[in-house]
Formats: structure tokens, sequence, C-alpha cells
């Protein structure tokens, strides 16, 4: 896991790459590299936070020095050892999994990204060819920004502060935050919230050459598991499902340095938790880590107890209190230079820093579960599946408040329009969930705030053998009876016990509503505040906003999303 940025074209300078790379210390603390191409055209570089190979050996950019490439990656090839093994010709100079993606890339090309087991972004130059190939992972569990600019170089990097810091120009994309404020959406495209700043998607690779920039992809979810039924027995399907399962939380155990997990107290985190123990046996001891916020009608702290009866897994709970939030949000806000997914983004964040503190390095987490086998309430709630663009989970209410923006403004936004590849319209949701809405934008969220504490976040769950499988299988196997995830519980029944797969969903895990009319009710107004000195009168409508606010301050509306968005964008006004 580590921090990647690049330069590509003319008229750079070697400051901007140190700019850089002081930018990204914390991805990677450990180990800093940086490469120059000798025509003067390109230059990469890397922070390392050091999980393979802990030796120089590893050490970033890596070249290959009969073709001439040179690589930085961020992220893990979790079957590199395999990859390894099938490339044996290579002259390895090192045990790391960023030399198994030179070997493919020179062998396979652009083809070996669909042998890649894992989550990756990288970027590699071929000095003989004066060309630049990156590439993204199937989910976009690492990320690829870049400031692209007619006649400009291309400025790459992990986190969008550090394209500023190379000196991209700061400028707010109104369409995006139009977008945002009227649909409720982020992370749905490859446009962000800054002009001229692009997240390459996730399952897409981009190649430069001689100033061409050309996107284009490589993994799509629906294509790869087609319209087809699996039709097969059900104990059939359980038994495939729960080896790939196995298999995948066993490749993602590869590391040098300690591993802890995350828990919660649902079923996602009991089943990742019994996959451990059967891989690891009864005498596992890797730490836990659960966030609490003391409030008992959010905590899951007594199904997280009930998990860890009988094991010997230390568990170390962290309580989020109200007075850290002011602080710790711009802090985080720093990092994801985009809105963030508010309270609970914060207590996950601190839980990244006391593994740090306690010495785990890597941190498992259960993401996924529910885009695969439908485990949302708004799944179940219409018959044909719903295909709206951002339902929120747990709330009745309408989400944003549109008549809060000006008219001219409001007209910037773009509708999503949701694509529907699967013939059935619950599968269509899981998609767009999966590829568009749910999961890109928490695996934005998770990767700042763990990258902020020098944390590297695996998710076993988001393998795409996984989800080919689970989005092959009938409805009645998702949902029955009002049942969300069924097929996954009979699997689970195998794992763990009947309280713990019986065990409610909780749709709201923080007392957000609740803090921000009342803790924090001075700190939102001041973000609010700051919000409308800046863009008051010109996006949003002053008198509006603060009659909706003090709506809300007075106990009205079971939802604070449009609280916590212009909450985002007074901590943009003022970071």
């Amino acid at each position: 896991m580590c921090g990647i940025s690049g330069i590509v074209g003319r008229g750079w300078q070697a400051s901007q790459l140190d700019a850089m790379i002081a930018s990204q210390h914390h991805r990677g603390p450990d180990m800093v590299g940086s490469y120059f191409d000798p025509h003067g055209l390109a230059a990469l570089a890397l922070n390392r936070l050091s999980i393979l190979d802990l030796s120089p050996a590893g050490r970033q950019p890596m070249t290959d020095p009969e073709t001439g490439l040179t690589i930085v990656l961020n992220g893990e090839i979790y079957n590199f050892v395999e990859l390894r093994d099938e490339l044996h010709d290579y002259p390895y100079r090192s045990k790391t999994d960023t030399e198994v993606v030179l070997a493919a890339y020179r062998k396979w090309g652009e083809a070996c990204l669909d042998r890649l087991i894992g989550m990756f972004a990288f970027l590699i130059w071929d000095e003989r060819k004066q060309r630049l190939f990156a590439a993204r992972d199937r989910f976009g569990v690492k990320p690829l920004h870049y400031y692209f600019r007619e006649g400009e170089p291309v400025l790459f990097a992990s986190e969008i502060q550090t394209l500023f810091a190379a000196g991209a120009p700061r400028r707010m994309n109104a369409a995006t935050w139009a977008t945002y404020f009227a649909e409720g959406l982020h992370d749905h495209s490859d446009g962000t919230f800054w002009e001229n700043i692009h997240s390459l998607p996730p399952g897409h690779s981009l190649t430069w050459d001689g100033g061409r920039v050309q996107v284009k992809c490589w993994y799509d979810l629906a294509e790869r598991t087609g319209c087809d039924l699996d039709l097969r027995p059900e104990e059939t399907v359980q038994e495939e499902y729960l080896a790939i399962l196995k298999d995948s939380v066993r490749l993602r155990f590869r590391s040098d340095v300690p591993v802890g997990i995350n828990l919660s107290g649902g079923l996602d985190s009991s089943i990742l938790l019994a996959l451990v123990q059967s891989l690891q046996g009864a005498n596992s001891d890797i730490e836990a880590f659960t966030y609490v916020t003391g409030d008992p009608n959010y905590d899951e702290l007594p199904w997280v107890k009930l998990m860890l009866e009988g094991t010997v897994h230390p568990s170390m709970v962290y309580q989020l209190h109200p007075e850290e939030v002011p602080a710790l949000a711009a802090s985080v806000q720093a990092h994801e230079s985009e809105p963030f997914g508010g309270i609970p983004t914060l207590a996950y964040a601190r839980l990244f820093e006391r593994a740090r503190a306690n010495g785990v390095i890597v941190v498992m987490d259960g993401q996924g579960m529910d885009e695969q086998w439908a485990g949302y309430d708004y799944y179940a709630s219409n018959g044909n599946g719903s295909t709206s663009a951002s339902p929120i989970q747990g709330t009745q209410q309408r989400t944003t408040r549109s008549e809060c923006l000006l008219a001219e403004f409001a007209s910037l936004a773009k509708p999503f329009v949701s694509p529907s590849p699967f013939p059935d319209a619950l599968r269509n949701r899981q998609y767009v969930d999966t590829r568009y809405t749910k999961i890109p934008k928490a695996l934005r969220f998770n990767d700042r705030i763990s990258m902020r504490a020098s944390v590297e976040l695996r998710e076993p769950f988001l393998d795409h053998r996984l989800f080919e499988l689970a989005l092959r299988q009938p409805r009645q196997r998702k949902i029955e009876n009002g049942t969300r995830k069924k097929l996954l519980r009979e699997v689970a029944r195998r794992l763990i016990s009947k309280s713990l797969v019986e065990a409610p969903k909780r749709p709201v895990q923080t007392p957000q509503r609740e803090w921000l009319r009342g803790p924090l009710k001075f700190w939102a107004q001041e973000c609010i505040d700051a919000a409308l000195q800046s863009y008051g009168n010109a996006w949003l409508d002053p008198s509006t906003v603060r009659e909706q606010w003090h709506e809300y301050c007075s106990g009205q509306g079971d939802n604070s999303f449009h609280v916590w968005q212009w909450i985002s964008l007074g901590l943009a006004c003022k970071t």
C-alpha cells in the first residue's frame, strides 16, 4: 500500500514531483523513491508503506533493465505467489508483488490485468516507446486521480490534494456540486468536485502517448457476469461460494506486517471473523477493532462481544465523542478533498488511528456483502427491485433539499441515468450500487481515512469471483419472504451460531442525526454559515437553507443527509 504520483508531458519541474511526494507522506512513510525519464518526458514517484518484502529490494519505482519499463504500484496483488510461479523465468530481485506485475506486463501487456486478483492502481512508463500505461482494479478499491488540461503536463496521484500540491488549480466544479445537492450523488462518474481533475473509473485503464490521453474499460461486472441465471442446485452454489470466500480471505493474509480485523456487530463481520478462525484455527489472536459512540440505540458492541465469546482475539474498542468531531472533520476533509460520509467516516478514521498505534498495519473489513446479496432494506421494499439512483439505507423521507438551490445552479445538475444491463430490476439495482453509487463512495471514504493513519485496508469480500457468482443467482436466493441475503445466511449457518445469523441489521450506526441537532449544533451552524458566506446567493438560497436548518433543529425529519451536504460545502470552503 502506497501513494503513487507521476507527471507526463513537457514543461514540468522536478519541484512539482517533490511537492507531490511530500503531500502523500502519510500514504507511505517507510520509503520514498523517484524516477526521471532521461528524455525529460515523464517522472514517477512513490511513498512506500512496506507490507511485502520490507527490505530495500522492495523499493519503488522498479525498472526492468531489459525493456526499460518502470512501475509504481499502490495496492496488493494477492495472487502474486501463483503468478510468480507462472512467470518463473523473470529475473526477480525482490519478493514483492510489484515486481510480479512488472513481469506480467512485460509478458502479456495490458492483458495481464485479467490475471490479477487484488486491489491496485499503477503507472507504467515505457521509456523506449515514450508511453504511459495506467490501470485501476475492478472495483476501484485503490484510487487514481489525474489533472488533464490541453497543452499542459498530465499529473497523476493517489489523492486530489497531491495534484493541488503539484500546481493543479483549485477550482470547484459547480456541476458536480449541483449534482451532489440535487441528486445526492458523488463518486458515480469520472468527474470530481474540482475542475479538470478526474478519477480513473474502476476497471478502467489509461494510456498517454504523444500527448493524447485515452481511457478504456477493461472490466465490467455486468459483462463478465452475463444475463443468464445460475440454476444449479443451491447446495452446489453454496459450496462454490464458500470455497471462494475461504480462498479470498486466505490470499488477503499475505503480509509481512501484523494484520487486524474491523468488527461491527453484523452478519458480514461475523462471517469474516469465522473465516479467519477457520483458516488460522481456534488460537487465532489477531486484534479486533470496533468503534462505538456511547449510544446503545446505535452501538453494536453487545453483538461484537457475542462474536468474540470463546475466542482469544484481543478486542480494542474506541468511543468517538462529539467534542472530537470539529477538529477530526477538518483533518479528514483535507485528506478526502471531497464530501465524505459524515460521523461514521470520522469514527472509522479514529479506529485506524488506534490500529496503527497498536502496531497493526493491515486491517481487514467486510465491505461488499450487501451489494452482492441485496442486503439493504430498499432492495426488498419493491417487489421488482428499485432502480432509483441514490437510496439511503434506513430512511423513509427525502434526503436532499433541491428547493435550497438557486435555479441557475440547480440547472447544472446532471441526473444519473441508471444503466440496465440485466433483464431484471433487482440485479440492475445491485449493479448500480456496486459500480456507481454505494461501493465507489465507501471505498473512497475508507481509502483516505485508512491511509491518513498509514494503515492498509483490505476488503476480502470485494473479490470479483464472489460478485460474479452472486449476481448470477435468481432473486429467491437473495430475498425470500422479506428476508434479505438468503443464500448468504445459509452459508453462514455453516460458520457461525444461529443468533449471529439472525442478528438484526442496523441501518444507521452513529447518532449523527441527534448530534448535529444537539451537541454539535453550533459547529454545524458554523459550517453552514461558511458555506453560505462563500456560495450563498450564488449556489444556495440563504433564507431557505436557514429555514430548513431550523426545522431540522426542531426535531423534524428522520435523516440528516441534507444537513451534512451543507456542512460538507462549509468544510470544503474552510479547508
